[in-house]
């Protein structure tokens, strides 16, 4: 693959982990204000493994 499409990839799964990670927290405020900090926590966390993953996968 070039570089443009490396980039492109790696912009797309960003944004679609950060849209995912906004809309999570955004319903779980609404819902649950106690464990929010706790469960926004776990999901930065996550989101920061998944694009480390994808960039991991797409360097080899």
């Amino acid at each position: 693959m070039n570089k443009n499409t490396i980039g492109l990839m790696k912009g797309i799964g960003t944004g679609l982990a950060a849209g995912m990670m906004v809309g999570y927290v955004g319903s779980q405020l609404m819902s649950n204000q106690k464990q929010v900090k706790k469960k926004a926590s776990k999901a930065a966390h996550a989101v920061g493994n998944l694009i480390d993953d994808v960039q991991y996968i797409f360097k080899g």
